[in-house]
């Protein structure tokens, strides 16, 4: 997992957008606005700089194809590199979680108090969730909001199918809910398939990674 500081810094983004290729230039100019640019060339530059290292490639032999969904996969001369990797971002974060096997996805939020936290929980979270966020006041109210969702948003993007896939069909473990740290998961319609997940939030952000677990782990 690698922690990327998104903070405001024109040397480093300009080091940044050194690492970018043609193709990916062209997408940070057509971001409309500075932030977008600034979290798009950091986060892909360390993705890059971390891949390089992990798979023994110059950044030149790196590109990325996505799936149909839009999943990023890495490619080395062309062909599919054996990692999986994962990105996400806020305003003043981003995180990147890399695996050698198994699907992953990763999730960061900064609360904010300006959302339609009611509108949201009615739309993404199930019965048991909708009934503990409603039992909750406040900041601890916001903060289990955060904490499931980015847990979901894991999950989601794990799985690889984008939201074609109700999230409120599904529900984190209680014991997550509930405080604790980690816990292995199911979905519903696919209960043969086992996810480990982990609350990565502090103080200053909420977030999340899913890792889809080997069968033969325990």
């Amino acid at each position: 997992m690698l922690h990327v500081g998104l903070a405001p810094d024109a040397a480093c983004e300009a080091a940044a957008l050194g690492w970018l290729d043609q193709a990916e230039q062209s997408r940070w100019r057509r971001f409309r606005h500075d932030g977008a640019r600034r979290r798009f060339a950091l986060c892909r530059a360390a993705l890059r700089a971390v891949l390089c290292r992990e798979l023994g490639c110059r950044n030149q032999q790196l590109a990325f194809g996505a799936s149909h969904h839009g999943k990023p996969y890495a490619l080395v001369k062309g062909k599919p590199a054996p990692i999986g990797f994962n990105v996400s971002h806020g305003s003043a974060h981003g995180l990147i979680a890399f695996a050698a096997e198994g699907r992953l996805g990763v999730d960061v939020e900064e609360p904010s108090t300006t959302r339609d936290l009611d509108g949201l929980i009615g739309s993404v979270m199930g019965p048991d969730e909708r009934a503990e966020l409603a039992m909750a006041r406040g900041d601890l109210r916001l903060q289990l909001f955060y904490r499931l969702w980015t847990v979901k948003e894991a999950l989601i993007k794990a799985l690889g199918s984008g939201f074609s896939l109700d999230v409120s069909r599904f529900e984190i473990p209680s014991a997550m809910r509930r405080g604790m740290k980690a816990s292995l998961f199911r979905f519903p319609h696919i209960p043969t398939v086992r996810w480990w997940l982990e609350d990565l939030g502090n103080e200053h952000f909420a977030a999340a990674i899913a890792h889809e677990l080997s069968p033969d782990s325990h």
